[in-house]
């Protein structure tokens, strides 16, 4: 009885091979389960224990185009297929690519990384996921086609609470569009997990430029895994407005994104625990901005 559900239910499998068919998939079926396969590494499980149960599985791997990774106009474009592990090394020149590259070796283990993808995560929107909190906190911009055409969300529109999101049933996530970050700006990423490779508890990744008389001109702060969705925590940036780079300041702004975090709270981990580790996880990020090798 234990084998036998271990396996998926039954269903359609359907493998367009252009984002219109694609598209034109999802709307036929949405209202029947249909769902989107890229890496599977969230949802070929959820099947395997019937989970989920989705009628038609609509394999995006081979649709032309959604493979697209590469710099334009000021912004990083990551296509739908495109793996945790190609941002292992740094994808693009700056801060942006180091950035990724730091994050990605949080990202579960070397085998989930070759085959999970980064808009995978995304529309799964687990609040454990560290591209999710990236996204938040640099503001990205997600890209959702349709039948009814192309629609753009914006970050702080996009996450709406555990596991969910604006997309659409019969929507794509086609594509998140990430801003390129001056060469002059400092960031740092922290998270605290039970084991390398497990799901973050909480994390926070901080982004802050400096003036030319060394005080931060502007920053962000973003918290993830201890809320139902990840987002920026505008009181603690406020907090670091015109301030130097000091352990004072980057405790006030802990302090404060601790206390204006709604934490999960459950049977293991207590929201009070949670509160904790962001405070002491964005003093670290922040921290490791600060002692940063800038060129």
């Amino acid at each position: 009885m234990l084998a036998a559900a271990m396996k998926p239910a039954p269903f359609q499998y359907h493998a367009p091979r252009t984002v219109e068919e694609a598209v034109a998939l999802l709307a036929e079926y949405a209202s029947d389960d249909g769902r989107v396969l890229a890496g599977g590494q969230s949802l070929v499980p959820t099947m395997a224990f019937r989970l989920a149960r989705p009628s038609h599985l609509i394999d995006i791997n081979g649709v032309a185009g959604l493979d697209r990774l590469d710099a334009q106009d000021g912004r990083l474009f990551v296509g739908a297929t495109v793996r945790h592990a190609a941002f292992e090394q740094p994808a693009v020149e700056g801060p942006l690519g180091v950035l990724l590259s730091e994050v990605a070796q949080h990202v579960a283990h070397h085998p989930i990384r070759t085959r999970g993808t980064f808009c995978g995560s995304i529309a799964h929107a687990d609040p454990a996921s560290e591209w999710c909190a990236v996204a938040a906190c640099l503001d990205a911009e997600m890209m959702a086609i349709s039948t009814r055409g192309v629609r753009l969300i914006s970050a702080p529109d996009y996450f709406k609470g555990l596991m969910t999101t604006a997309l659409e049933d019969d929507e794509l996530l086609a594509e998140v569009r990430l801003p390129m970050l001056k060469p002059d700006v400092r960031f740092g990423f922290s998270e605290f997990s039970r084991r390398s490779g497990d799901f973050a508890i909480a994390m926070a990744v901080v982004v802050y430029r400096l003036q030319d008389d060394g005080v931060i001109a502007e920053s962000r702060i973003a918290v993830g895994g201890a809320e139902a969705s990840p987002r920026r925590i505008v009181e603690a940036e406020y907090a670091l407005k015109g301030r130097q780079p000091s352990p004072d300041a980057f405790m006030l702004a802990a302090e404060i994104a601790a206390k204006k975090v709604d934490p999960l709270d459950d049977e293991n981990i207590s929201a009070g625990y949670r509160r904790d580790l962001v405070l002491a996880l964005t003093r670290r990020a922040l921290e490791q901005a600060r002692d940063r090798a800038m060129p």
